[in-house]
């Protein structure tokens, strides 16, 4: 592993890694985005609901509520993990050790067998602890960014970070659909090929397997980022560093309320990202309980949100650089608000109230005008999520202690984490009531509504 020197650290005038530090540092987000991409949200996730639980109502109050005890962990151990990182003054050796949690819970979906009612819990608990690893690798990846680039370039490379993770996201779903998933009635792929490996379409292996590709996906392309992006050197043994970290954010918490906008944007972020991960997680298994999708379908979609985002996060960064990044949250927020209320009045029937004809068993791709249309909402909404979530780090960049940086990603993640197992439990709670997902997806309206509301009061 390469070692940044000490001088570097201090020098008023810094001097930054070369431009193949800076490209491998990108290839994190390359490397991780298939988790979220292939188990959360486009592949695995969808077929746990309508495969492995009893129904997809229940499926989705079970991947609601492991994804809230995931989400409560990482709010309450971010912010202490952030204090202890800047405190000894390293990052790839917790990137290391949380990685390895993503790739041990993810490789683990492979024994998520159709209608075997005894592999849930263990799922479920698989799931949590490589989202787990992935949420808190990603903390201290971010923690890097300002010591890569100038200050007036953190929001082009933040946003073609997320750029180039959703085209990671793109190449892994082409990878599954294509040539591992089949459908079960015709034992085809998306591109008409059988399985490689032999995979069994009627087992659903094709999909079972996106959970060890995730990991050694992972393994792969996160090799450049520790061959070739400096590191700080260590400042302090761990048992010195945990002590000295915790004092530090008590510190920190302490003078949080003087300042009062950093305080408003922290609060913002908790609320509206609790919406944006709540929306990303259940945008596929709503299309396969609304819609009836298989995997090909869901996966296609993925795929096209993807490149939708990609083009979102690469503009975004260049309009973060240009506008600042609190305008490019606020207009990513309302095109994600208009979208969801717009998703929320389409279904099999009818869009926006107009009634149309239903999707036909087996007919041609999003062949149905409600398809489109749900298509249409979700490429805004990729496009969107992207400029979101970049803007929302930059913008921490320029209000946080340099010095602290890592512990502030840490009260980041935390904020971004503390409450967002409320938005999946509430799906969860709303959709076990009402035996309705639209009712239970109608919730995260109100997160982009606050979020707004906070966003107004931060000054950049």
């Amino acid at each position: 592993m390469t070692t940044m020197t000490a001088d570097a650290r201090v020098d008023i005038q810094p001097i930054y890694p070369p431009r193949a530090a800076v490209i491998s540092w990108i290839f994190f987000a390359w490397a991780a985005e298939p988790f979220f991409t292939l188990v959360t949200t486009f592949v695995f996730a969808p077929y746990f609901v309508t495969h492995v639980a009893s129904d997809p109502a229940s499926g989705q109050s079970l991947w609601g509520f492991a994804t809230a005890a995931a989400g409560l962990m990482i709010a309450l151990m971010s912010p202490v993990l952030g204090a202890i990182a800047d405190a000894s003054g390293r990052r790839k050796p917790w990137i290391a050790a949380f990685g390895t949690l993503l790739v041990i819970g993810s490789a683990l979906m492979w024994f998520g067998k159709p209608g075997d009612v005894s592999v849930i819990a263990p799922l479920l608990l698989a799931y949590a602890i490589a989202t787990i690893g992935a949420e808190f690798a990603i903390v201290f990846n971010n923690a890097m960014m300002p010591t890569l680039v100038p200050p007036d370039r953190i929001g082009r490379l933040s946003g073609t970070g997320w750029a180039t993770g959703y085209v990671g996201g793109i190449l892994s779903l082409v990878l599954v659909l294509g040539f591992l998933a089949a459908n079960p009635e015709s034992g085809r792929t998306l591109f008409g090929l059988k399985p490689l490996f032999g995979l069994d379409p009627v087992t659903h292996q094709g999909d079972r397997i996106a959970g060890p590709l995730t990991g050694v996906w992972f393994i792969i392309f996160v090799l450049p980022m520790f061959l070739l992006t400096p590191d700080y050197p260590a400042k302090r043994r761990l048992r010195d560093a945990l002590r000295e970290g915790l004092v530090e954010l008590k510190q920190t918490l302490a003078e949080l309320p003087k300042q009062k906008s950093l305080a408003a944007f922290l609060l913002a972020n908790m609320i509206y990202t609790d919406g944006l991960v709540s929306l990303f997680a259940f945008g596929g298994i709503y299309a396969a309980g609304t819609f009836g999708w298989d995997t090909i379908r869901i996966g296609t979609f993925g795929i096209i949100l993807a490149i939708a985002g990609t083009f979102g996060a690469w503009l975004g960064g260049k309009l973060d650089d240009k506008l600042g990044p609190k305008r490019v949250i606020g207009g990513s927020m309302m095109i994600l608000l208009a979208s969801i209320v717009a998703i929320l009045l389409v279904d099999r029937e009818q869009i926006l109230f107009i009634k149309v004809a239903p999707p036909a068993p087996d007919g041609p791709l999003f062949a149905a005008a409600a398809e489109r249309a749900y298509l249409f909402l979700g490429c805004l909404i990729g496009a969107a999520g992207g400029p979101l979530q970049a803007a929302s780090r930059t913008l921490l960049i320029h209000m946080a202690p340099k010095d602290r940086i890592a512990q502030y990603f840490g009260l980041f993640a935390l904020t971004g984490k503390v409450t967002s197992f409320i938005g999946p439990l509430l799906i969860g709670i709303v959709t076990a009531v009402t035996d309705s997902q639209k009712a239970g997806m109608a919730t995260i309206v109100l997160f982009f509504v606050a979020g707004l509301a906070l966003l107004a009061r931060v000054r950049d």
